[in-house]
């Protein structure tokens, strides 16, 4: 099967693949609502740190030596709010690929909500404890809201296999940061925000498996596609090539992680590299999978001293919320609202 359209692929004849994962989507959708709690961005933040800045409020300047985070994980987390901060171009190319009506269109509006809390809470979290310097992140912020961003992804399932390996990859990013920073109020924050990326992933990996059952050709060429092609959804904002440097060598993520703890694990959830039954073009993607992770490996391993080193675990994401939350789930229900009768597989 090959991509004619951003939601169309042909085999026996032309299949619209974003009407027929429809159901899977509304069905994802409602156990996404069963699972994920509500929270609020600023109980997070340690209010009582902050002071007024210099300006029309006459506070203190910021310096350097007040922040108290290592350099990477600054860096780390600069590099995490802007990527953050650039929600309205994802929406717009997301809503793009996956629509705005139906079931899809509701995720993607739902999707984009808890996203937006991120980069609220960030900013806050950043702002209030004087981490980092609050007019150069200004600065960088417009520089690169200004450059917009644009998917880089042909077909639908090649968007579907992007979002579902750049929401691990962010999850895992968010979760080390944290781990690195060695504030407890930073932690739990990056702990939280992990979270609602883990949930995201698991709507996406699971579409992912639907997809494969039904053209296993055209997802195979689609994630092969993805994963050797593959760019952070940041990679254009200033300074993003020595930022991600830095951030390797402190272990936040680096190379192998990308391996081990992003690829890897999805390639094994979809058994991606078993599949048999595919045809010529599905079978020629399944073995340039393997071979590229299977050179990736080797890449890596030379550089590490000739052996294979695999990233430690990120360990278990912790209940992030700052206690009991008095507000109920939402009611998985909801969801129905984006179908028609008879939607359900």
């Amino acid at each position: 099967m090959t991509g004619v359209g951003p939601g169309t692929v042909t085999g026996a004849g032309r299949l619209d693949v974003a009407v027929e994962l429809e159901p899977y989507v509304a069905r994802g959708l409602d156990r996404h609502l069963a699972a994920a709690r509500p929270w609020f961005p600023h109980q997070y933040v340690p209010w009582g740190e902050g002071r007024p800045y210099d300006g029309p409020l006459g506070g203190e300047p910021w310096r350097p030596e007040q922040s108290a985070l290592p350099t990477a994980v600054r860096e780390a987390l600069v590099v995490n709010l802007l990527t953050e901060d650039n929600l309205p171009s994802y929406h717009h190319e997301i809503a793009r690929r996956f629509g705005r009506d139906g079931a899809w269109g509701t995720w993607v509006h739902r999707w984009t909500a808890e996203e937006d809390r991120h980069s609220h809470a960030l900013r806050s979290y950043l702002t209030v404890t004087r981490a980092v310097d609050p007019v150069a992140l200004e600065e960088a912020r417009m520089r690169h809201l200004s450059r917009g961003y644009a998917l880089e992804q042909p077909t639908l399932l090649h968007g579907l296999a992007y979002v579902t390996v750049q929401e691990l990859a962010t999850r895992i990013s968010h979760r080390n940061t944290g781990l690195a920073c060695g504030d407890p109020a930073g932690e739990r924050l990056l702990a939280r925000i992990a979270a609602d990326e883990n949930l995201h992933m698991v709507f996406y990996r699971d579409l992912c498996r639907h997809a494969v059952e039904l053209v296993p050709d055209a997802f195979l060429r689609a994630f092969t596609d993805v994963v050797r092609t593959f760019r952070m959804p940041g990679h254009g904002m200033p300074g993003f090539t020595g930022k991600a440097a830095r951030m390797a060598v402190a272990g936040i993520y680096d190379p192998r992680t990308h391996l081990d703890r992003v690829l890897r694990p999805l390639v094994r959830a979809l058994s991606l590299l078993e599949r048999t039954g595919l045809g010529p073009e599905g079978e020629r993607a399944r073995d340039e999978l393997g071979r590229h992770l299977d050179d990736l490996d080797a890449r890596l391993s030379r550089r590490t001293g000739g052996t294979s080193r695999t990233a430690p675990p990120d360990g278990p994401t912790p209940d992030p919320r700052p206690g009991p939350d008095p507000t109920p789930a939402p009611p998985a229900s909801r969801a129905a609202v984006a179908r028609t009768p008879g939607e359900h597989p």
